[in-house]
């Protein structure tokens, strides 16, 4: 737990509030208890007592846990064995559609797990759904976002252009990332977007855009808490060796140079991230302890800080196991009393877990292959279409989508593109019948980071995204990409 060492904020010893905030910093951080009933109190420390038990034992399935709920989910297997997608064979889709792969949604499910945090939020006045354009940016999947009530969250100057497009309000928009540009920053200044504060030269340039833009930024400072998420280190964001964020002991540094910039500056709340693929909401719990009492102090100095950002981070069940994961509702309650008692307004950032499992990627079996001592299934989908397993050995389930004949071998394969790299996998050691040459065979829970972090390699063009609509129908959200948008790059050189 990161309250095993006490925080030091100050920069510069001889400062004249040092005396006051060393007293307070001196004492444990969690040791302020939050203004909640009793019996949550008591659920809390037993919680505190448990978390190294809890945190050995593997996720319950649904069997040991019977009155855990779950959604209904879009991808489901028809009586006669087919895979659908909301009651749409996925067979019927694929003969439908142009011939390579794609990226099948259903825009219902989207739907669905936008309302799961809707519904969670309920009773947390103002309570912002920052949606994480960098998960997945279709431009469609964004407008129904929005029109869901979502507000987005930012990395880029080019995804607040997006959000703009799609209709986002930008004072529901929130602009995070470790290396802002000026001029991105004086469009977010423009309109009156919420930035996150994430080093002093980035201070420095929101100050620069401010007066550019002759407004005043409202600013959160995105404060590193150094709690473990317990996840791979490629998505892990909130401990002492990330790059995002600032540490604790220079928050009064940042403190003094906000108010020495009051015409451009307006510190309304803090912000902070963990990580991402995060399955122990206590691990939320345990940073949003820590924030809300550097808010206290924040607010001892003077500033009116009414924003606790907890970011993202949610895990899905990528393994398909029946794993009882954290909803929702189970990340909002865990911190939803220290919430209400700063009476602050609560933001969240969800990306993988509002759009991941609305969504799979589907291919064509190109044909069946052994080496002697390893199968392989080849299809014609490969890393450039879905990088994540090969990027940082994501596991993403695979299943074909037609019934077997019954004399199908079942085997032991792996699952690889036609790129020419050792590292096209798509997953590896899955047991699966041996498939027909041009069966179709998807990837499920491909609606985030996947398609978002796709490549022309071997030119491989990005391929078309199709959703199902809320009747049934089958509508293409976004086109493929062809050989002759590639060669367009090059008119007129």
């Amino acid at each position: 737990m990161a309250a095993a060492s006490t925080p030091h904020f100050l920069s510069n010893p001889t400062h004249s509030r040092q005396a006051l905030t060393n007293h307070r910093l001196s004492q444990n951080p969690l040791a302020k208890t939050p203004i909640v009933p009793l019996n949550a109190v008591t659920k809390t420390l037993k919680r505190f007592q448990l978390r190294a038990a809890i945190s050995q034992n593997p996720a319950k399935t649904a069997a040991e846990d019977p009155q855990t709920t779950t959604l209904k989910h879009c991808f489901s297997k028809s009586r006669d064995g087919f895979l659908c997608c909301e009651d749409v064979k996925v067979q019927d889709i694929m003969d439908g559609v142009e011939r390579r792969p794609f990226y099948l949604y259903s825009k219902k499910q989207i739907t669905r797990n936008v309302e799961a945090y809707s519904d969670a939020l309920e009773g947390l006045e103002a309570a912002v759904i920052g949606y994480a354009i960098k998960a997945n940016n279709n431009l469609k999947i964004l407008e129904h976002l929005r029109g869901l009530g979502c507000g987005a969250v930012l990395v880029s100057g080019n995804e607040l252009r997006l959000a703009l497009r799609a209709g986002f309000d930008p004072t529901r928009c929130i602009f995070n990332g470790n290396g802002k540009l000026l001029e991105d920053l004086v469009l977010a200044a423009q309109e009156g977007v919420f930035v996150n504060v994430d080093s002093e030269f980035d201070l420095e340039n929101i100050v620069m855009a401010a007066r550019i833009a002759g407004k005043k930024v409202n600013v959160l400072l995105r404060i590193n808490p150094d709690v473990d998420p317990q996840v791979h280190p490629y998505v892990a964001t909130g401990n002492k060796n990330s790059k995002f964020g600032i540490r604790n002991e220079k928050l009064q540094w940042f403190l003094d140079a906000v108010k020495s910039h009051p015409k451009e500056l307006k510190l309304v709340g803090a912000h902070c991230h963990l990580g991402s693929t995060i399955t122990k909401v206590d691990i939320f719990r345990d940073a949003a302890v820590l924030m809300v009492n550097y808010i206290d102090l924040i607010r001892e100095q003077g500033f009116e800080v009414n924003y606790l950002n907890i970011g993202g981070g949610l895990g899905i069940d990528y393994h398909h196991t029946g794993a009882v994961l954290p909803t929702p509702r189970d990340l909002i309650d865990t911190v939803r009393g220290l919430v209400l008692s700063r009476n602050l307004k609560l933001i969240i950032e969800p990306g993988r877990s509002l759009i991941a499992n609305t969504c799979c990627l589907v291919n064509r079996v190109t044909g069946v292959k052994t080496n002697g001592t390893k199968n392989f299934i080849v299809i014609d989908g490969s890393m450039a279409e879905l990088i994540r397993p090969s990027l940082y050995g994501a596991y993403q389930h695979i299943e074909l989508i037609s019934p077997s004949p019954p004399d199908a071998e079942i085997s032991t394969f792996d699952v690889v593109g036609p790129v020419c790299e050792s590292a096209d996998f798509l997953g590896k050691d899955r047991e699966l019948p041996t498939p027909t040459k041009g069966a179709g065979l998807v990837v499920h829970d491909a609606g985030a980071y996947c398609m978002s972090m796709a490549s022309t390699y071997n030119l491989k063009m990005r391929p078309p995204e199709y959703w199902v609509e809320e009747d049934g129908s089958i509508h293409k959200i976004r086109h493929g990409e062809t050989f002759e948008d590639h060669l367009r790059f090059f008119e007129g050189l």
